[in-house]
């Protein structure tokens, strides 16, 4: 399911935000003031889970200097979440992260944004069944001020992302939108960047190393 240029599905749900709970968290909240970058992974207490949320934290400084909230979300409940965050980090705690943590537990948020692990079905009894993991996969989205979605990528459960590449991706997205120009392949911020003719191309493939 490809969500990238629609609107953004939005929600109410319980958080926990810098080691409190918040019983009607809404992504809504950002729209018209920041871009987003709302992020889903699969489970509290794990293994590369905790190394992305720290990672995220470590950074967070430099989310929020671009005017860019920072939300993440899992379908543990908030209660989890409240532990996790007051869990030491030698322990596989994630104590410091203050950024919303979202309680997607009916997994209806993961299935709108089409990251949950599987999906339901009936038996040849007529019941109810989950087939594949109900957990969400490692999915990031960027949502800019309008609720619309200008990035997204679903990582599988094993493959960390990149905090350091997701800040790549808000600064071409906000170059693009401030100057109109497009970002070509490795663009960083302060690189040069593309006028959408034929004479632009031409002079940037004629000038700049492609490595």
């Amino acid at each position: 399911m490809c969500l990238l240029g629609t609107q953004a599905p939005m929600f109410q749900a319980p958080a926990i935000i810098d080691g409190k709970v918040v019983a009607d968290f809404s992504l809504a909240q950002f729209l018209g003031k920041q871009e987003v970058i709302l992020f889903f992974y699969p489970k509290d207490f794990t293994f590369v889970c905790p190394t992305e949320l720290l990672s995220f934290q470590k950074d967070l400084p430099r989310f929020l200097d671009k005017n860019v909230a920072l939300v993440g979300c899992s379908t543990d409940t908030e209660e989890t979440h409240l532990a996790w965050v007051n869990t030491p980090r030698e322990q596989g705690g994630i104590t410091g992260v203050t950024y919303p943590l979202v309680a997607d537990t009916s997994k209806t948020i993961a299935t709108n944004y089409g990251v949950l692990g599987g999906d339901w079905s009936y038996n040849e009894s007529g019941q109810l069944i989950f087939t594949g993991l109900p957990i969400a996969y490692r999915g990031t989205f960027l949502i800019d001020k309008e609720g619309i979605i200008r990035y997204m990528a679903i990582n599988d459960l094993p493959l960390g992302r990149s905090s350091k590449e997701i800040l790549r991706i808000i600064d071409m997205w906000q170059h693009v939108s401030q100057f109109g120009e497009v970002c070509p392949a490795n663009w960083q911020k302060g690189d040069k960047a593309i006028n959408a003719t034929p004479e632009s191309v031409s002079d940037y493939l004629t000038h700049t190393p492609i490595v």
